[in-house]
C-alpha cells in the first residue's frame, strides 16, 4: 500500500460520512495514472496553486482600486483568507480539507481586472456575457496549460462553479466554501474600509455589534462558530437563522456604506471605460492578441469569448499600459 492509499484508508476511518473522500472522486474529464504520495484533491490544490492565472491574481483589485498603501487586500490575499478561513471549518467538521483548499484556491482564478467593475463591463459589451464564476472554471478546464487545462476532479470544478451566493455545491466542501467567501470578504472588506477611513465602529447598529462582536476579529470568530455548530454532524453547511440574517445585514451596510461609496468607488467609471475600449479594440483586431489566444480563435472558440479571456487574464496594471499604449498618444522628438 502507497502513501496515498494509506491517506484515502485515513480519509474513511477519520473523516464525517457526510466528507468526500478522495478514493470516490468522480474523477476527471481526462483519465490519468494516480500519484503515489498524493490524493486527488491535494493534486488539484498544487496545480491550482503552480498555475498562472494563480499568480496574477496578487496584482488584481478585490474592492480598491490601486490602494494607496501596502496593507489592503488585493484578489489573492482574499483568495488566501478564504481558504484559511474554509480550512478551519473544514478541520472542525471533519470534511476533506485538500478538497476545500482546492475549491477556495481555485474559486475567483477567472476575475477581470479591477474587480467586480471590470466583470460588469465585460458582461455589458459582449453579447455571451461574462461571470466571473464561470470564467474560473474555464481557467482550468480550457485556459492553463496552453489550452489543455489542469484537468482538475469534478467535485473541485462544481464548487469553483458554485461559490456564488445563489450557487449549490454538490459537496458540503464547497458549501464551506460558499459560505466563506461571504464570511471573508465582509471581514476584510470591513477592516480595509476602516483602515481607509469610510467606516468606523461607530457606524455600525448598535443591535449588530451586540449580535455579532464589536470588532472585525469577534465579527469573524462569531461566524465561524455559528457555521460549525450548526453544521456538526448534518448533511448540510448552514449558519444559524439570527446570525445568518445579522451577516446579511452587514453585508447590506458595507454596499450602502463601502461598496457604492463614491470615495471609494469614483475611479470604477474610468476602470470599466478601460475594459469596455480593450474588448472593442481587440474584437476588431484579434490577431494583436498573445499566440495562446489567437490558438484559440484557430480552434473555433467564440471570438467574442476569446477576447473576453484574453482582458479577464490581465492584471490592472497590464490592462492600464495596455490602454496607455493603445489609445494615448506618445511624446515625439527629432534627434
Amino acid at each position: 500500500m502507497n502513501i496515498r492509499e494509506q491517506m484515502e484508508e485515513r480519509e474513511k476511518k477519520l473523516l464525517s460520512p457526510y466528507a468526500s473522500l478522495s478514493a470516490r472522486s468522480r474523477g476527471r474529464d481526462r483519465r490519468e495514472t494516480e500519484c503515489d504520495i498524493r490524493t486527488v484533491y491535494q493534486r488539484d490544490r498544487d496545480r491550482i496553486l503552480h498555475c498562472k492565472a494563480f499568480r496574477r491574481m496578487k496584482d488584481k483589485t478585490q474592492v480598491f482600486l490601486s490602494p494607496q498603501g501596502d496593507h489592503y487586500r488585493n484578489r489573492l490575499t482574499h483568495t488566501l483568507e478564504v481558504s484559511q478561513t474554509a480550512r478551519t471549518v473544514a478541520k472542525a467538521l471533519s470534511l476533506n480539507e485538500d478538497l476545500v483548499e482546492a475549491i477556495a484556491l481555485g474559486h475567483d482564478l477567472g476575475h477581470t481586472p479591477f474587480g467586480h467593475a471590470g466583470e460588469r463591463a465585460l458582461d455589458r459589451v459582449c453579447p455571451l456575457g461574462f461571470a466571473h464564476y464561470k470564467q474560473s472554471v474555464r481557467v482550468v478546464e480550457k485556459l492553463e496549460k496552453n489550452g489543455q487545462g489542469l484537468n482538475l476532479t469534478w467535485e473541485t470544478r462544481d464548487g469553483i462553479l458554485n461559490h456564488r451566493t445563489s450557487g449549490s455545491p454538490a459537496t458540503l466542501e464547497g458549501q464551506v466554501v460558499r459560505y466563506c467567501d461571504k464570511i471573508s470578504y465582509i471581514h476584510h472588506d470591513m477592516d480595509d474600509a476602516c483602515r481607509a477611513g469610510l467606516l468606523s465602529e461607530d457606524d455600525i447598529p448598535i443591535t449588530l455589534r451586540m449580535l455579532l462582536g464589536y470588532t472585525t476579529r469577534e465579527r469573524l470568530n462569531t461566524f465561524v462558530h455559528d457555521l460549525v455548530e450548526n453544521s456538526a454532524g448534518k448533511d448540510r453547511i448552514a449558519m444559524s437563522p439570527e446570525i445568518e440574517r445579522g451577516m446579511v445585514d452587514l453585508r447590506a451596510l458595507m454596499f450602502q456604506d463601502v461598496y457604492l461609496n463614491p470615495a471609494a468607488k469614483k475611479e470604477e467609471e474610468k476602470a470599466e471605460h478601460v475594459v469596455e475600449e480593450l474588448y472593442t479594440y481587440y474584437s476588431r483586431h484579434p490577431e494583436k492578441m498573445s499566440e495562446e489566444y489567437r490558438r484559440l480563435l484557430h480552434a473555433d472558440e467564440p471570438k467574442e469569448r476569446v477576447v473576453c479571456d484574453y482582458i479577464s487574464g490581465m492584471t490592472d496594471q497590464y490592462s492600464l499600459e495596455t490602454f496607455r499604449n493603445l489609445f494615448i498618444p506618445k511624446g515625439w522628438s527629432v534627434r
